[in-house]
């Protein structure tokens, strides 16, 4: 097992306590065991509990948190390996949820990494423009929208603002930006995309671009990076948050040149997948569920080793249509690596516990293989290496 807390040591007073104290690091270094990331031997060590909470993130409500809180038991006793911040409680409707200020953000995010011993993904949708969970009001720099930059077209306005939010989102403590989105502007009135200009252009050389110049920025700043939706949202003309969303007839197979550039690039942490269905690409089931999708095209083909984030799991376009059980057996199957359950479309407060006895079950049952589930936690704690740098 391999535990990243920071030991506390003692600095030294005399030389002889100095040589003392480097034998006992020397002595440490050798006992300790170190984390390998080569072949079935990641993780093999580590429980099937913690490596399947690793593949759950979960939203909470708090503006603060201590041991009673239900996130602190999520993390402590099922092991989540992640949390998605939100400024608003759409459940409730009310403006309380996650974000008041920088530095109660920051309060936030060291409570929770204090109660795991491995890091968590702190993750947050901090795109700019509308969709942007640090407002100004609460204290946080102004940010401009994608659509807006990719107008200019300009790769050094762009870097200016990718630099000034992943330096905002460090100073936090937050890890992982569920951003660029790199859904090309194929339709306008796209309520979810286009709308409210969330893509970057209808040019794929223009999204190519940018989102390379962001992921960047980003990098600099230590923030990991999660492009969406694969295998492209576009073109869609309904909003999955609220509904099934069919894009069989509207979609374009230049959707997915954005998320092969970045791939082939070296440059990709994380892809978030999309909960919209498409009849050419896979008859049976949405993006999110499909492993002709996943499995086939970005795995398969596009090569992605990487992890796979889904879109958030309850979301209407699968909570109403599909299952938990049926919804994480297939996701999981597809090739998804980490379930998003944001609990803001609805809040289910044991959310996190019924997913990972649904997994529990599956595994006990044959549905989902070993190998399977220590392939995510292989791509997860990979990923995680990467804060450590």
């Amino acid at each position: 097992m391999v535990v990243y807390k920071k030991a506390s040591l003692c600095q030294p007073e005399n030389f002889r306590e100095m040589y003392l104290f480097a034998f006992i690091v020397c002595v440490c270094i050798l006992v300790t065991p170190s984390l390998s990331f080569s072949g079935d031997a990641v993780g093999e060590n580590e429980p099937l509990n913690v490596k399947i909470g690793q593949m759950i993130m979960v939203g909470f409500r708090g503006l603060t948190v201590n041991d009673k809180s239900p996130v602190i038991a999520d993390i402590k006793k099922r092991k989540i390996g992640g949390v998605i911040l939100f400024d608003y409680d759409v459940p409730s409707q009310s403006p309380v949820r996650n974000i008041e200020s920088p530095d109660q953000v920051r309060s936030l995010v060291s409570a929770l990494q204090e109660a795991s011993y491995i890091p968590l993904f702190i993750a947050i949708d901090q795109e700019g423009g509308k969709v942007n969970r640090l407002k100004e009001r609460f204290g946080f720099p102004p940010t401009v929208s994608e659509g807006y930059l990719g107008r200019i077209d300009d790769p050094e306005v762009t870097k200016k603002y990718a630099e000034r939010t992943a330096e905002t989102l460090a100073a936090l403590g937050i890890n992982l930006n569920f951003a660029p989105v790199v859904d090309l502007n194929i339709n306008p009135d796209n309520p979810v995309i286009g709308k409210i200009e969330r893509s970057f252009s209808a040019d794929t050389e223009v999204v190519i671009r940018h989102s390379m110049v962001t992921i960047d920025a980003f990098h600099t700043h230590g923030i990991l990076s999660a492009i969406k939706h694969f295998p492209g949202h576009g073109s869609s003309t309904a909003d999955s948050h609220k509904r099934f969303v069919d894009v069989t007839e509207s979609w374009s197979p230049d959707e997915l040149k954005p998320f092969e550039a970045i791939i082939q690039s070296g440059n990709c942490d994380m892809v978030m997948t999309a909960h919209i269905f498409n009849a050419r690409l896979d008859p049976l089931w949405p993006a999110t569920l499909s492993h002709r999708i996943i499995g086939g095209i970005l795995r398969d083909d596009m090569r992605f080793n990487g992890v796979v984030a889904s879109d958030d799991m309850q979301m209407n376009a699968i909570r109403s249509f599909y299952g938990l059980e049926i919804a994480i057996k297939m996701a999981i199957g597809a090739g998804c690596d980490i379930l998003v359950f944001a609990n803001n479309s609805t809040f289910d407060e044991n959310i996190a516990g019924r997913a990972i006895d649904v997994i529990k079950k599956l595994v006990a049952e044959g549905e989902i293989k070993n190998k399977r589930i220590d392939e995510s936690y292989s791509r997860i704690i990979r990923l995680k290496e990467k804060l450590k740098q």
